[in-house]
């Protein structure tokens, strides 16, 4: 992390020099009113006013420990605060370095982690965490998401779904099975808050309770959302389809369902596909990286699949399908193949 400590006095200059050598593996910039030097790996740079560095701190660092008064802290930072996506973690540390508060951004931006990681190397420090999922030791979906390398949509949604789980209550969490087996296996984590339904099993969906989608599309609802963002992208195609044709069909399926082509990683198909000039000029004009499957390792496979012509022609069960689900990380076909003129493609992450 790129972390700026802020003090306002010799005393509290001195607690993070002390400070320092336990953030040795981050990047550190002491702002302070008496001292202008590098020190213990660290910059130190002179202000006059806390208010003059906020504005660089609060765009340009990770994290800002504060060594003064709550009080003082909470009046410099409320002009600058955006949201929880955005704000960088905020702590508060005492000048004998035996308390510390991880006052903002606890979970997103790192402030209770990086709280932890402190009282961990300095003996005696007291870590006053008031997350209440931390307190309680629940799951909390913006840390399964941070630590899962997920992204989220509709974050505000997000303190409903905690209320629920932190009152003991259930929450209903629409996924894939394979993010079934990674909700249960996050910490936290209690059978009894926990309803799962399957997209292919909206017959059990439940208006009652909150609700938490878990898949790489972006739905048109307001329900908090966690997106996988490694997508595999199985491309079928007529021999000597044109690089715009592959193009615009990708353009098209990622519109339809959702999709940004930031999320997808990897592009497969099937063999004979490996000389198709449009299909080597879309992946080096993209820089998504194309994998190709043979006859053996798409027909291996036991999913059932949509029908296609290149049973037919090369005596395999598809290519846009199993091509896509065996480069994916994940091994779950999200999105079965679509026809766009000479081209098929399919989801999988």
């Amino acid at each position: 992390m790129k972390i700026a400590i802020a003090t306002i006095n010799d005393p509290s200059l001195n607690a993070a020099k002390k400070l320092l050598p336990h953030l040795s593996s981050h990047e550190c910039h002491v702002f302070n009113k008496s001292q202008d030097h590098e020190e213990m790996g660290a910059k130190f740079y002179i202000y006059k006013k806390v208010d003059d560095i906020m504005p660089t701190a609060w765009a340009e660092f990770d994290a800002i420990i504060f060594i003064m008064a709550t009080g003082a802290v909470i009046r410099k930072i409320a002009p600058h605060l955006k949201d929880k996506a955005t704000d960088p973690a905020v702590i508060i540390m005492t000048l004998d370095l035996k308390r510390i508060i991880p006052l903002l951004s606890g979970h997103l931006g790192g402030a209770n982690e990086l709280a932890v990681e402190i009282t961990s190397k300095i003996k005696d420090c007291v870590n006053f965490v008031t997350t209440a999922s931390d307190q309680i030791k629940v799951l909390a979906f913006d840390m399964f998401a941070k630590k899962s390398g997920f992204s989220i949509s509709h974050l505000k949604s997000l303190a409903v779904v905690s209320n629920a789980i932190i009152n003991k209550k259930q929450v209903q969490v629409v996924t894939y099975p394979c993010m079934v087996e990674l909700v249960k296996s996050f910490e936290g984590y209690k059978e009894e808050n926990f309803v799962f339904i399957s997209p292919d099993d909206f017959e059990n969906f439940r208006e009652d309770i909150p609700s938490v989608y878990i898949t790489p599309q972006k739905l048109p609802n307001s329900d908090l959302q966690i997106h996988p963002d490694e997508i595999t992208l199985g491309l079928g195609m007529n021999r000597d389809t044109p690089v715009h044709e592959i193009t615009n069909a990708v353009k098209r399926f990622c519109y339809e369902h959702g999709l940004d082509m930031s999320q997808v990683t990897k592009l497969a198909s099937f063999t004979a596909k490996s000389d198709e000039v449009g299909l080597l000029e879309y992946a080096q004009q993209t820089g998504i990286d194309l994998e190709f499957f043979d006859e053996e390792a798409i027909n291996a496979l036991t999913q059932d699949f949509s029908p296609s012509q290149a049973t037919k022609f090369f005596n395999i069960k598809g290519v846009s399908e199993p091509a896509s689900l065996l480069a994916s990380k994940n091994k779950t076909l999200f999105l079965s193949k679509r026809i766009y003129g000479a081209v098929t493609v399919a989801a999988s992450f």
